[in-house]
Parts: structure tokens; C-alpha cells; sequence
């Protein structure tokens, strides 16, 4: 293992000349927001934040990220605008555009390096008005808290999350953000011991002292916000990911758990299985869409199983042209044309009398199985997955569970299946959702 982990951290540590080179760059985007946040009175100063200012950057992604702070007194109206025009005033030269988190920010690409710069209240420790506040909070205790070991394996941690497909927070991915890495090696002091941790992983484990109990599958303590759970922003899935990578990785130490890979086991027979919606929307914040995709995907599924159609997997997608993808991979996409409802004991009166007037008219035919149960065999309003979703999304978008802000966008849709796709992302979007990834499910 320390030969494999010797190897990742030349490659994850960054070259003296490129830090020296990202230092310059830092010393200039301070100097152009210096002199922006000097004509503002409501601004009290700037801080460099983010993982370049703890020391925990990859080469792969150097984003720099500087914090506006602004008064307490100010209006949250005028704080975004005042942050967006010092923003855009300070990037002018490098084509700045906004994003949008809780608030939005402005950001622009410099050459290779993504600057953002984030307007957030100049708070006292735990007196939080908007989320990004704690961030310079959170760069000062990792400054103070981490050696330069630790800053290391915290680069390594993070690329063994990005080259699973699991480090992110945001929620379009659901995983590990670069601050959760950086609290894990700040409890279990390297990357082995945080992959030894998590291979023993208990459901509702605490990790970190918590000011009260949370109720999700891991429990991960905000180290300056005891009432904060990072923990809840990490999907089922990629948790459960990270566990079984981990067990794996200890097992079997090897570089490919450090290489970026498609998924592996394919079936091509499985493509026919997916059903694909897809229809444009209006812009929005990233974090707007993807949440009101994944609620919609969910719904809908629920109301495929739920007319008798399985549904194995699922999964949502956004092209950079707006246009948005649902998708279901089904155990069958057909059904028989009729189905069979099991009904109470003939014995208990009541419920019998109720299932035999209710399901009478429906039934094909009606008898009593060997266990006593009152059973009826009905034709199925829908045999196709694409009849059923189709009507169901022309016919009543609010029963769907389609939310308020998706209505609009979702009223022109299309539907197609998996082996009918032409677009190179979405096609790869359905191979993940059809694959086994063998390094996660190793038993070597």
C-alpha cells in the first residue's frame, strides 16, 4: 500500500513552479477586488478561502476562491447586487458570468484557473446569515489544524473520490465535498485510516461531537458548527460507494482505484430497458434545476412502479443547451396485458364483501386460491412504460409530482429508449446507469 500511496502523492502534490504560479495570480485577482471593494462602504474586507488558501488544492483543480465581506447591517438584496457588481467590475478583462449557490457570485476563468469571488457577511464565529460565512472559518481552522501531511493525504483522499465519481457536494453529484475530506483526515489522520474507518462503517455513525442527533446514514460533525451535519448532503448510493471502495482498496491496494474510468460491465441488451424523457427548461441555478430534476425523477418512478412497472435505477442529466434527461432503467418496459390482485381471507366477512364489490366489474375472473385469499385477474390499463408515462405527463403534471417551477419546461417533452439515443453524454449517462463498476464491487 505505501508504495502505491507514495506514487498518487507525487502525482497529487503540486509542483513548487505551479504554486508559485498560482500565488501570482492570487496576488493579482486580490489586487483587482482591492481596489473594486474601496469605493463600497458596505465591504469591511476580502480573505482568500478555499482549499488553495488551506494547502489542500489538486494540480487537476485550482480553483481560487476569495471571500467579499460585508457588514451585518447589510440587506440581503444588497449584498447580492453590491457582490455582483464588484464582482464584474474586478473580472471585466477575463468575461465574468454569475453562478448561484444561496446567493449568487461571479466567477471567470483565468487562463486555466477558475476564480470565484463570493460575497458573505462578516459574521461572528456561529452567528451564520447566509451559507458562505462559515467559509473563511472553516479555511482558518484547517490552516491551524492540519500539518503538511495531512494537507497531503487530504489531496490524496481527494483524488481517490474524484476518480470514483464521488467527490462533489453539489447536487447534481450528492458526494464528498473538498471540506468533508478535509474533516475525515482531520479525524483519522490519513487517507488509510479514513478507508479503514469507513470500511467498519455503522449505520448512523457520528463522526466529530454533535451539539444534538441527526437522522441520516453517517453523521459527519461540522468541526467549528457542532450543530451542522456534513453528512447529509452525501447520497445512500455514493456513501455506500465509498464504503465498498474502501474495503476494496484494503484488500487489494492498487493505482487503478487512482484512475478516472467508464464503467465496466455493460450490457448492451439493458439499453432497451431505459426509458429517456427529456425536454428543455428556462435557465436557472445549477442547484435550482438539479433538485427539481431529481424530485421529478423520483415521482415519476414511483408512479411507474406503482402501475406495475419496476424500476431498478434512476438518474438525471443537464446539457449545457438546457436540456434536461430523466432516466429509468426498467426491469421490463412491457407487462402482460393482465394482472393478478390478491384480496383478503374469504373468512373475515367485512374486507371480502369489500374486495368482491370493488374489483367485481374489473375482474376477467375471480376465485379462490389454496390459501383462502380471494384473488382477481383484471386487465391492465397500460402494458407499454412509454403509453403510461406519455399520459401521464399530458394528463396531469401535479398528480405526477411534477413540481410548480418544472410544469412549464417539462409540458414539451420527449420520451425515447436507451438504444435509441444519439447523444454522446446522454448515451454515456445510460452505460453508467446499466454497469457494474468491478472496482467498487471487487471481492478480490
Amino acid at each position: 500500500m505505501n508504495h502505491v500511496l507514495n506514487q498518487i502523492k507525487k502525482k497529487v502534490v503540486p509542483a513548487k513552479s505551479l504554486q508559485a504560479r498560482k500565488d501570482k495570480l492570487v496576488s493579482k485577482v486580490i489586487d483587482l477586488v482591492s481596489r473594486e471593494t474601496a469605493e463600497y462602504s458596505q465591504v469591511i474586507g476580502i480573505e482568500l478561502g478555499g482549499s488553495f488558501a488551506k494547502g489542500t488544492w489538486l494540480p487537476e483543480r485550482a480553483d481560487i476562491d476569495i471571500f467579499i465581506k460585508f457588514r451585518t447591517d447589510v440587506s440581503e438584496k444588497e449584498f447580492a447586487e453590491v457582490g455582483k457588481k464588484i464582482g464584474f467590475a474586478a473580472l471585466a478583462d477575463y468575461m465574468p458570468y454569475v453562478r448561484y449557490a444561496e446567493h449568487p457570485f461571479v466567477e471567470a476563468q483565468i487562463g486555466d484557473t477558475k476564480v470565484n469571488l463570493v460575497p458573505c457577511y462578516a459574521v461572528e464565529e456561529g452567528s451564520w446569515k447566509s451559507s458562505a460565512d462559515r467559509s473563511p472559518f472553516h479555511t482558518r481552522f484547517m490552516k491551524q489544524s492540519l500539518t503538511d501531511e495531512m494537507k497531503d493525504q487530504v489531496r490524496i483522499l481527494k483524488w481517490f473520490l474524484k476518480c470514483n465519481g464521488i467527490y462533489g457536494a453539489e447536487i447534481a453529484r450528492q458526494g464528498f465535498s473538498g471540506y468533508v475530506a478535509e474533516v475525515l483526515i482531520l479525524n483519522f489522520g490519513t487517507f488509510e485510516g479514513v478507508l479503514k474507518a469507513m470500511s467498519h462503517l455503522k449505520c448512523g455513525e457520528v463522526i466529530g461531537k454533535a451539539a444534538k442527533e441527526f437522522d441520516s446514514p453517517i453523521v459527519i460533525i461540522d468541526p467549528i458548527d457542532a450543530n451542522r451535519n456534513l453528512g447529509a448532503a452525501i447520497s445512500t448510493e455514493n456513501l455506500g460507494k465509498l464504503v465498498l471502495l474502501s474495503r476494496a482498496f484494503l484488500r487489494k491496494p492498487s493505482h487503478l482505484f487512482f484512475k478516472p474510468r467508464k464503467p465496466n460491465t455493460f450490457m448492451k441488451s439493458s439499453l432497451r430497458n431505459v426509458l429517456v424523457i427529456s425536454f428543455r427548461y428556462k435557465k436557472r441555478s445549477p442547484d435550482v434545476i438539479w433538485g427539481q430534476l431529481k424530485r421529478a425523477a423520483a415521482s415519476i418512478a414511483t408512479q411507474i412502479d406503482q402501475e406495475g412497472f419496476t424500476v431498478l435505477r434512476k438518474s438525471a442529466f443537464v446539457l449545457r443547451d438546457n436540456e434536461a434527461f430523466l432516466l429509468f432503467l426498467l426491469q421490463s418496459p412491457t407487462l402482460h396485458d393482465s394482472k393478478l390482485r390478491v384480496g383478503p381471507d374469504f373468512f373475515v366477512s367485512e374486507y371480502a364483501d369489500k374486495f368482491v364489490m370493488s374489483n367485481k366489474k374489473k375482474s376477467v375472473m375471480m376465485w379462490i386460491n389454496d390459501d383462502g385469499k380471494i384473488c382477481s385477474l383484471q386487465k391492465r390499463p397500460y402494458t407499454s412504460v412509454q403509453s403510461f408515462v406519455r399520459d401521464l405527463l399530458r394528463k396531469n403534471l401535479q398528480s405526477a409530482g411534477i413540481s410548480v417551477g418544472l410544469q412549464e419546461d417539462i409540458k414539451e417533452f420527449k420520451i425515447t429508449v436507451g438504444d435509441r439515443v444519439k447523444s454522446k453524454s446522454i448515451k454515456e449517462a445510460i452505460a453508467e446507469l446499466v454497469s457494474t463498476d468491478e472496482a467498487i464491487f471487487s471481492s478480490n
